[in-house]
């Protein structure tokens, strides 16, 4: 990924349900002193009811949770402070909706074996172990000209997110004022 400073990121943690995006964001948001979203907020009920009961979203599904945080980045853009949001975003086109000047995808890369395992461990979410398969359907990974930093997560979620900030050159200062 080419550096290009931004005045006020915001960072969108991204991949399969599974990968760490909620956990790695916090570490972020927390160690850089920036305003967290966590995409699964955004979902509306019948969202949460439908992955709860086995089934996959849609498209159609999707686009209005989509279209409420991309307007969550607009907000932080138009008030000139960073962010740290999660969300799967896992085709092109849902990046595409989220796009923006100063938005940065952190793509958490796994091996599917392996976020099955952290699948598995998991308790108390409403995505199920048997809808994975669907998440990697259809997940299309981000390219280098869509403004990506690729983390494997190997390591602890709070080493992956000083991977983060250190691949991004972010630099915390005491306001959580920052720049790429």
């Amino acid at each position: 990924m080419e550096k290009t400073a931004i005045e006020h990121p915001v960072l969108v943690v991204m991949g399969v349900s599974g990968s760490g995006k909620s956990t790695v964001a916090g570490f972020l948001a927390g160690s850089l002193g920036w305003e967290l979203a966590e995409g699964d907020d955004f979902h509306p009920a019948a969202n949460v009811a439908k992955m709860a009961a086995g089934h996959p979203l849609t498209d159609d599904d999707r686009w209005p949770w989509l279209d409420t945080i991309a307007g969550w980045i607009k907000d932080r853009d138009k008030l000139g402070e960073p962010g740290v949001v999660t969300c799967s975003a896992l085709k092109k086109r849902y990046r595409d909706v989220l796009r923006g000047p100063n938005v940065v995808f952190v793509y958490l890369h796994g091996r599917r074996n392996q976020i099955a395992d952290r699948l598995q461990a998991r308790h108390g979410h409403f995505m199920p172990p048997e809808l994975l398969q669907s998440q990697f359907e259809a997940l299309e990974e981000p390219t280098p000209d869509e403004n990506v930093l690729i983390v494997d997560i190997e390591g602890t979620p709070a080493e992956e997110a000083h991977r983060i900030i250190d691949g991004l050159g972010l630099k915390a200062t005491a306001h959580g004022e920052n720049t790429i």
